[in-house]
């Protein structure tokens, strides 16, 4: 491959193939995490109670990998784009190391915390030892997954989105066969129950690990991994925190908001709590491929900026932005016309989806501004600006939604907390276009 492909190429096409491996591996992962959960709920309902209670731990600990992984994504291609091959290959070293270190932190820490953790939750005795039992054999492999994440964002920084693809596909699969055989005990393996599924999800980190490892000692990349560059560097560590702590703190957002807004339901309707649960699985499958065309498009941007194509730049970020409207335009016409049917695919209850068709109506209508924070963020994250990142992330999921939600739902009930969503993405594209006229120049 010519390692200067990401400079050259017409940008459409060039997102488009960087996208589509991301948006394949994505989806891949999606199915597997449903495969994952109807296994473990054969175990029994004990067993999936207490998976869903340990899943925010385990959550949290890959938004760390994964959050400092988009950090070492960063730099290499805003190094490689400069033509400073070797300080994206200290990037690349310093980022894996650092990585194993979290792994291990992770480890201590996580099986440290989870009995405690998990009675916060629940008073029954068999649900914590489940919980205790999956989490442990879980985080022992935390190191390896912290690995794995920073070996997968090392081949997105050099553009290479389809190993990374594959490495997925890899783990996911390999996962998907070994649940039933370790859970069950088919074939020559014993039946470990949920103690099976924690093993068959580390199993599938190692294969998946062993792929990455095969494929960079055969094809080499543009950067060498190398002991000559373990020396500290404390400003290149300073750099990889940077995007690394707030692309975390990103993918932990979330989850605080869903937290946060059934609190504030819940005091209306449980069946609102349900209907809000129901919104997020739907919306993932919006934005899962807008996600994918920002993570083809994170080390693109960065190549380019470090090579100083500005005017490209400025064209990558617009031609992102119009490919991220076009799945939200598709997803705003679709939750307009079958609102009643997509909640329907989740409940029966009629009061419930007549609910959800109005929800569904409201918050839509922020769909299309959401494309701005959507595609800002990642071209944020992609010049290694983490923090002018996490400013739109925290707009858009706490300083805006919040409040607005808290305001609006002592007027108008819970239609109040789903007007909250299109006023905070409103609000947020604005903060995000102001943002990214200053750091690409975008209105220049």
């Amino acid at each position: 491959m010519n390692d200067t492909f990401m400079k050259e190429r017409p940008v459409f096409p060039l997102i488009l193939s960087m996208a589509m491996p991301m948006v394949i591996s994505m989806l891949v992962n999606s199915l597997y995490n449903i495969v994952d959960s109807f296994f473990v709920a054969q175990i029994s309902e004990d067993a999936m109670t207490a998976l869903s209670l340990v899943f925010p731990v385990q959550n949290f600990s890959n938004a760390i990998a994964i959050g400092f992984g988009i950090g070492i994504s960063s730099q290499i291609a805003i190094c490689l784009g400069a033509g400073n091959k070797e300080t994206a290959g200290k990037a690349a070293t310093h980022g894996l190391v650092l990585s194993a270190l979290h792994g291990i932190l992770l480890t201590v820490i996580c099986i440290s915390i989870m009995p405690k953790f998990l009675s916060v939750f629940t008073s029954d005795e068999n649900v914590s030892s489940l919980g205790v039992r999956y989490s442990t054999i879980v985080f022992l492999f935390a190191i390896i997954t912290t690995i794995n994440l920073a070996y997968e964002k090392i081949f997105q920084g050099v553009g290479n989105m389809k190993v990374t693809m594959i490495g997925l596909m890899v783990g996911c699969v390999s996962n998907i066969l070994l649940d039933p055989l370790m859970i069950f005990g088919l074939g020559p393996f014993p039946a470990m129950g949920i103690e099976g599924a924690a093993l068959a999800t580390g199993l599938g980190q190692v294969l998946n690990l062993v792929f990455y490892l095969i494929v960079y000692k055969m094809r080499p990349i543009p950067i060498q991994i190398s002991r000559r560059y373990l020396h500290p560097d404390k400003a290149l560590a300073a750099r990889l925190y940077s995007v690394g702590i707030p692309g975390a703190l990103n993918l932990a957002l979330p989850s605080v908001l869903v937290s946060a807004l059934n609190g504030l339901l819940a005091a209306y309707s449980q069946s609102y709590v349900v209907i809000l649960g129901i919104y997020y699985k739907l919306q993932t499958f919006l934005y899962l491929p807008a996600s994918g065309i920002v993570q083809g498009m994170r080390p693109v941007i960065g190549y380019n900026f470090g090579a100083g194509e500005h005017k490209r730049v400025k064209k990558i970020y617009f031609v992102t932005l119009g490919m991220s409207s076009v799945i939200m335009l598709v997803g705003t016409i679709i939750c307009l016309t079958v609102p009643g049917q997509l909640i329907g695919m989740f409940t029966t209850n009629p009061e419930t989806i007549a609910a959800g068709k109005t929800a569904l109506r409201i918050i839509c209508a922020g769909f299309l501004v959401s494309s701005v924070s959507v595609t800002s963020c990642g071209a944020l994250e992609g010049l290694g600006r983490g923090s002018a990142s996490l400013v739109v992330s925290l707009c858009r999921y706490l300083i805006i939604i919040l409040p607005a939600a808290f305001i609006l739902s002592h007027f108008f009930g819970a239609v109040g907390v789903w007007n909250a969503f299109w006023i905070a993405e409103a609000l947020t594209a604005g903060v995000s276009f102001m943002i990214s006229r200053k750091v690409i120049g975008i209105g220049a």
